[in-house]
C-alpha cells in the first residue's frame, strides 16, 4: 500500500515547479491496481505538480483542461505534458475557498472552440462572489472573454464560492454557488446566494425562470435554501439534473432541484455547526413547505465534483454517480437502479489524496483530480464485468 501512495504521489521529492513554466511528458506514467467490489481497478498517474486543481474538461483530442485555483488554466497532454498557463484567464479573487474553479466544454465546442469558466471574482472593499465567463480557446490564450454571470451582492468572507457548471442540452447552462457563510442570504431571493442559477448560454435570463418578471426575486434563481454546492451533472438517461452540497458538521446531501423548490438550508440540516452546537437557524431536519434531501451523509465525506457513468452496459461501473470527497480522502461510487441509490462503495482510499473532481470521458475511463499543492490528474480504467 506504501508502494502504491508512493507511486502515485511522487514521493520522490522532487524540486518546486515553476508556476509559469511548461513541463514535459514524463517518461513514464506510474500507476498500479486498487481493489474495488467489482474487481482490480487500474489506477494511472497522468500528471502532477499541479497547484490545488479543482476542475479537468476531457478535451476531444484526448487531452485535458485543468484549472488551479490560484488562477491559472492549463492543458494537460494524454501523454502527462503540462503546458505553460494559458493567457487571458479573468482576474481571480484567490483567497481562502476563492479562485479559479470550474471549466466545462460549450455544447458546441467542436466548432466554437468556447469554454465556460467559473471563478471567485473580486470585489471593492475585499468583497468577491461567484463569476462565470465563457471565451474561445487557443492554442496560448484565451480571446473573446465575456462575463455572462455575476453573484450580486459581492460579500466580505474566505468561503463557500460552489461552483460548477452544467447545460440541460436544451439552450440553458445552471450554475451552482454557495452562501458565502452568510447563512440566511439562501433564503433571501433578492440575493444569488446559496441559489442554483438558470441562464440562457449567452448569460441572459429565460422567460420560463420560476422568478421571472417578480420584482421581489432575482429573476436569474432556478432553485434556493442551498449551503456549497460544488457537484453538478446532467443524468444522460433522464436529462434530470442533480447537485450535492456541503453540509455543516455532517449533512452533506444529494438534491434533485426543481424549479422554484427551498432546499431548506439553513433551516432544516442534518448536521451541527463546527463547534459541535446546534445551527443556532435551525427548526430540525424537515420543514412543511421546504424540500429534505434526496439523499444524506450523516458524516460528511466533503463533497466535490460529480459525474455519471452511463449508457455502458459492458462495464461494471455501469449506472454509477461518481462523486469526489476531499474529508473522506476518496471517490464515491453510487450504484443506481433508475433513481434509487442502492449502494455505496468507497474508492482510492489507500491514496489518502482529496478528491476535488471526477469525469467521465467518451473513452470509458474515469478522471480523477486530487486537489493538493502537488495536485494529480489520474486515470481509472474500471474493472471488467464480471463481480457483484
Amino acid at each position: 500500500m506504501l508502494a502504491l501512495a508512493c507511486a502515485l504521489t511522487a514521493c520522490d521529492k522532487s524540486p518546486a515547479q515553476d508556476s509559469t513554466a511548461a513541463r514535459p511528458a514524463p517518461a513514464k506514467q506510474t500507476g498500479q491496481q486498487v481493489a474495488s467490489e467489482r474487481g482490480p481497478v487500474q489506477v494511472t498517474q497522468i500528471a502532477h505538480g499541479l497547484e490545488h486543481p479543482w476542475s479537468v474538461a476531457v478535451l476531444p483530442d484526448g487531452g485535458f483542461l485543468v484549472t488551479e485555483r490560484p488562477g491559472r488554466l492549463r492543458r494537460v497532454g494524454a501523454d502527462g505534458a503540462v503546458s505553460a498557463p494559458i493567457a487571458g484567464v479573468p482576474q481571480v479573487w484567490a483567497e481562502g475557498q476563492g479562485g479559479l474553479l470550474d471549466v466545462v466544454l460549450a455544447p458546441d465546442f467542436a466548432s466554437s472552440k468556447r469554454i465556460y469558466l467559473s471563478y471567485a471574482e473580486p470585489g471593492p472593499d475585499g468583497s468577491a462572489g461567484t463569476a462565470v465567463a465563457t471565451a474561445t480557446l487557443g492554442a496560448a490564450a484565451l480571446s473573446e472573454v465575456t462575463v455572462i454571470y455575476r453573484q450580486q451582492p459581492k460579500l466580505v468572507g474566505p468561503n463557500h464560492f460552489g461552483s460548477r457548471i452544467v447545460f440541460d442540452g436544451h439552450g440553458h447552462v445552471f450554475i451552482s454557488q454557495g452562501e458565502r457563510q452568510e447563512r440566511m442570504a439562501s433564503q433571501d431571493l433578492k440575493m444569488l446566494q446559496g441559489k442554483l442559477v438558470r441562464l440562457n448560454l449567452d448569460g441572459s435570463v429565460p422567460a420560463d425562470n420560476p422568478y421571472a418578471g417578480r420584482s421581489d426575486a432575482r429573476a436569474e434563481i432556478w432553485s434556493y435554501g442551498h449551503r456549497n454546492m460544488q457537484s453538478l451533472a446532467l443524468d444522460p438517461r433522464t436529462g434530470k439534473l442533480w447537485e450535492a452540497e456541503h453540509g455543516p458538521r455532517g449533512g452533506d446531501e444529494i438534491n434533485l432541484p426543481e424549479a422554484g423548490k427551498n432546499y431548506g438550508w439553513p433551516i432544516i440540516t442534518n448536521g451541527i455547526d463546527y463547534s459541535g452546537l446546534p445551527i443556532s437557524e435551525a427548526e430540525g431536519k424537515s420543514k412543511a413547505g421546504m424540500e429534505s434531501p434526496y439523499h444524506v451523509w450523516e458524516k460528511s465525506p466533503g463533497l466535490s465534483g460529480m459525474a455519471f457513468y452511463t449508457g455502458r452496459a459492458d462495464s461494471a461501473w455501469n449506472d454509477s454517480l461518481f462523486l469526489g470527497a476531499l474529508a473522506d480522502g476518496s471517490l464515491i461510487r453510487l450504484s443506481l437502479d433508475g433513481d434509487k441509490i442502492v449502494k455505496e462503495e468507497r474508492l482510492l482510499k489507500e491514496l489518502g489524496l482529496r478528491i476535488r473532481d471526477v469525469r467521465v470521458g467518451a473513452d470509458g475511463k474515469v478522471y480523477v483530480l486530487t486537489d493538493e499543492k502537488d495536485g494529480k490528474l489520474l486515470r481509472l480504467d474500471p474493472p471488467g464485468k464480471a463481480g457483484g
